[in-house]
């Protein structure tokens, strides 16, 4: 993980980082150091003489059997794993990755693998030897134990991951996160103005652009940035690189990747800032929590599925993530990243105050007035996020408002009493 230069804590420290997904390198790795370590062990721990002694035959057969019940156990939890994957992703979201990108599921399979390696190693390495040191058979004994806790551990994260109250925490905290860290640092009025232009503190004026480096090859997702490297060619080069692409994006050949202003950076630093993948990801993205929690709502208010209370609960957690935004610094279209000595190097653009309130409740809107619970919600959602809102975000909410207001009083008395309190 690399820190991101030019936020700082309360103690002065920096806070912020850039963790890339690398999921495919991480679990390579520990497969491949479980896999290192059991063969050691199983190639020391027969040739260990002295202290107490069992016949081989017995810790073969002890091998053979903990071997055959940690593979047959892994294998049912494992296979029962892709069926939680699957219900997850129809009765949730597609997007939806939170236990199949969970570090848990690999690091399992690797420790199991490791279990394994061990028990087939060892019984090789015993050969013909009439008595092997009681450690052989114990430590595959623990190894075994701690192979089933583990796979304990993993189902109930798995039987987690598709309860509806486990899913919508995760992903408001996810949301809050990303919020908070990835959001414009300065949180003075100014900053919380959506209309502030480039002129607005931290961010170098407007002016044309020294060159402009545009994306080679197919079209891919933007799944983060590589900041660091990117504000080191930045200041080697005394340039100031302003990114036309957020992270969540698209970007197809022969699109504006960033312009270049004030000096120079070689359009292969700045390719190489850019890390493309199969799917978005919290990193970097404030808007991914707002995407899913929108897609949960919109899921629960199809036909198939009419379930307005589940929408409610997404629109608890939308609100929550809203008051956030209003509250913070989280509402300006860029972000602007410093080197070292203060001077701003890149230009981060991040989603607008109008950009988040279109993702997480617009398209719930235009359903709810269909589903007298849902307009409810909606109602009250707007009224206490106008009540935390500084003056210049009240417009769009204001807007909002007025149109749920409006569909509200076409009801009946009765459809608006109470309406949205989710019971």
């Amino acid at each position: 993980m690399a820190e991101l230069p030019g936020a700082t804590g309360d103690a002065g420290r920096s806070v912020e980082r850039v963790v890339r997904p690398r999921r495919a390198l991480r679990a390579g790795l520990a497969h491949a150091v479980a896999v290192g370590v059991a063969v050691v062990l199983g190639l020391l721990l027969p040739a260990v003489d002295g202290g107490s002694r069992v016949a081989a035959d017995r810790a073969v057969a002890v091998l053979n059997v903990l071997g055959v019940g940690v593979l047959s156990v892994t294998t049912l939890i494992f296979s029962l794993m892709f069926l939680v994957v699957q219900w997850a992703a129809g009765n949730f979201s597609h997007r939806l990755a939170l236990f199949r990108s969970d570090p848990m599921v690999w690091r399992v399979f690797a420790f199991v693998l490791g279990v394994l390696v061990y028990s087939v190693t060892a019984v090789l390495a015993i050969g013909s030897r009439p008595t092997v040191s009681v450690a052989v058979p114990i430590a595959a004994l623990v190894m075994a134990a701690a192979a089933f806790v583990l796979v304990r551990r993993l189902q109930l994260v798995a039987l987690r991951s598709i309860q509806l109250a486990h899913v919508l925490h995760e992903l408001r905290d996810r949301g809050l996160h990303a919020l908070d860290v990835y959001g414009p640092p300065d949180g003075t009025a100014a900053a919380r103005d959506p209309a502030a232009g480039p002129e607005a503190p931290g961010v170098p004026p407007a002016g044309p652009a020294a060159a402009s480096v545009l994306w080679r090859g197919a079209a891919v997702l933007v799944e983060q940035f590589r900041l660091v490297p990117l504000v080191e060619a930045a200041r080697r080069g005394g340039a100031t690189v302003v990114l036309q692409v957020k992270v969540g994006d698209v970007v197809y050949e022969g699109d504006v990747v960033a312009d270049v202003h004030h000096g120079t950076v070689a359009e292969a630093d700045v390719l190489k800032a850019v890390l493309a993948g199969p799917e978005r990801t919290f990193h970097q993205d404030p808007v991914l929590a707002f995407r899913l929690l929108s897609d949960i709502g919109l899921r629960a208010l199809s036909s198939a599925i009419n379930d307005p209370a589940t929408a409610v609960q997404a629109l608890d957690a939308v609100e929550d993530l809203l008051r956030r935004a209003a509250t913070g610094p989280v509402v300006r279209t860029s972000r602007a990243i410093p080197d070292a000595s203060g001077a701003v190097r890149v230009v981060l653009p991040v989603a607008g105050w109008d950009d988040l309130l279109r993702v997480g409740l617009d398209d719930i809107l235009v359903i709810a007035p269909g589903m007298p619970m849902v307009l409810g919600r909606c109602h009250r959602l707007l009224t206490g996020v106008l009540s935390v809102a500084p003056a210049p975000l009240r417009p769009p909410l204001e807007e909002r408002l007025a149109w749920t207001e409006e569909r509200l009083s076409a009801r009946p008395a009765f459809l608006r009493d109470g309406a949205g309190s989710g019971g």
